[in-house]
């Protein structure tokens, strides 16, 4: 508690709330946008962050993807196009509210449901970060080995409707991963000859390319501007919105699909290479299974709506725990970060928690308050959304290239990390024009070293023995894990079979 206060004291610098004030409203402004993304967002703004205090950096992109998350909602409500992918469900009940003329409460439970959810995942990250961290420290290269195994057997998790699409990009990243020094012998491996290979594909250049121009790149030749269809739209918007906060009936009634929602959030969000929209999604249904008023989901249910906001933003407390507790992503903003982590000279994993405990306190205060200014600005932004949400495309798009442009530049001051993003960008465009899943690639680009690195180091401790990961118990449950990761979806796609 002493170590929370201290970190509190330095988050409310005037300097540091600024910047938290300044990441927020960008998010608020990104995730209401549709076809922007809080991981968008946060690779962009991580390279331009750099010359930032640790604090103030991290303070713009925590209130980037705290109120992306949120705010993604409004769109969702508003006009039933989720602003980022966590708020696909909340146009499940979100947008026949409005339309029944109940727009002003459903807005209402998009922002208090969305803290309430915020919360508990902070929460939960306090409670289980630092044991997990703990036990984890007795990890030796046996164990890192098998927890990245299974992280990247997660692959097949988040391969969508097709396993062998997801084992694709994941290869890929594998490969791209291999580029540069080899971890053991420091020799140059993949670098064709080239002096700027040799360190590896930066990875933050690349995940700008593939969230950010990618996505432009998509839009542009899928979704053509056409202002006559906007001008439509916009006077379609709603004017009257009505009232906004929940009364002490509809509170009492949404509690269950609170708890369920916020207990999904968190779980999904601690399983690495999930996501928010994953989590908004069985929280849904998770509710609809237990309601009384099963009947009502998807045809305007304040209990859907609230189950949905609550877990996609308590989604973000355990991705979070499994990010810094373990070194493993739980989501694509977590891998963003991880680089961003990285960049302030820290390395997320258990001896974070031992070395630098009070950076670790300082990101659970950033949390907080961003979750804090987003509730106490969320009722008015939600208000006067509409202007944002038909902002002209090509508005949005210029920007989104200049400042993708800029931010892999000015990270290493190096025309060829450009290059790299471009080379990230036509990934991201090829990956979503043939429907391949972004999750797998991200996966293995930040568990292809660690599982390398340790698999060797491990082998080189039991002279060649590949016994000693089957004779060290944590080893061997990961191991088991990934197995049972891998077999599931043949098991399932057989036990179909059967019943067709």
């Amino acid at each position: 508690m002493q170590d929370l206060l201290v970190a509190f004291q330095q988050v409310l610098q005037p300097g540091v709330l600024l910047y938290l004030i300044l990441g927020t409203t960008l998010g608020l402004v990104v995730g209401t946008l549709p076809g922007l993304t809080a991981t968008m967002a946060v690779a962009i703004l991580t390279p331009l962050t750099f010359w930032l205090p640790p604090a103030s950096g991290l303070g713009v992109l925590i209130g980037v993807w705290n109120a992306a998350i949120f705010s993604g909602g409004i769109s969702a409500i508003l006009l039933n196009i989720p602003g980022t992918p966590a708020s696909i469900a909340s146009t499940f009940d979100g947008y026949p509210m409005a339309k029944k003329g109940q727009a002003g409460l459903a807005l209402g439970i998009n922002v208090l449901y969305s803290f309430i959810g915020g919360i508990f995942g902070i929460v939960v990250f306090l409670v289980a970060a630092f044991p997990l961290a703990r036990f984890a420290l007795s990890f030796g290269p046996a164990e890192y080995f098998a927890l990245g195994l299974f992280g990247l057997s997660m692959m097949v998790a988040v391969s969508g409707t097709s396993m062998v699409k997801g084992l694709i990009t994941g290869f890929i990243g594998l490969a791209l991963s291999l580029v540069g020094l080899d971890p053991m012998l420091a020799t140059p491996r993949f670098n064709f000859g080239s002096t700027d290979l040799i360190t590896g594909l930066s990875f933050i250049p690349l995940m700008i390319g593939i969230f950010g121009l990618g996505e432009v790149f998509y839009q542009m030749t899928t979704a053509p501007y056409q202002p006559q269809e906007e001008s439509g739209k916009k006077r379609e918007t709603l004017s009257s919105l009505g009232r906004m906060l929940v009364n002490a009936k509809e509170f009492i009634q949404t509690l269950p699909a609170a708890i369920i929602g916020s207990v999904t959030g968190v779980i999904i969000g601690a399983i690495p290479g999930t996501g928010a929209d994953i989590a908004s999604l069985l929280g849904w249904e998770f509710s609809r299974r237990a309601s009384k008023r099963k009947e009502e989901y998807g045809k305007g249910s304040i209990e859907g709506l609230v189950a949905t906001c609550t877990a996609n933003n308590a989604c973000l407390g355990g991705a979070l725990t499994t990010m810094m507790a373990l070194g493993i992503p739980g989501d694509a903003v977590t891998a963003v970060l991880i680089g961003s982590f990285m960049m302030y000279g820290v390395q997320p994993g258990p001896a974070m928690f031992r070395d630098r405990s009070d950076f670790v306190f300082t990101v659970i205060g950033l949390m907080i308050l961003a979750n804090l200014f987003f509730l106490a600005t969320g009722f008015i932004f939600s208000r006067f959304a509409g202007g944002f949400i038909l902002l002209p495309k090509p508005i949005m798009w210029s920007t989104i290239l200049i400042l993708s442009l800029v931010g892999s530049f000015s990270l290493n001051n190096r025309l060829f990390d450009v290059w790299v993003a471009f080379l990230g960008g036509i990934l991201g465009f090829l990956f979503r024009r043939y429907q391949f899943p972004i999750g797998p690639i991200i996966l293995a680009l930040i568990l292809g070293p660690m599982v390398e690195r340790n698999f060797r180091t491990a082998l080189i401790i039991s002279h060649g023995n590949p016994a000693i990961f089957l004779t060290r118990p944590i080893s061997l449950i990961f191991i088991i894990g990934t197995v049972l990761a891998l077999a599931s979806p043949l098991f399932l796609y057989r036990k179909k079979e059967k019943k067709e």
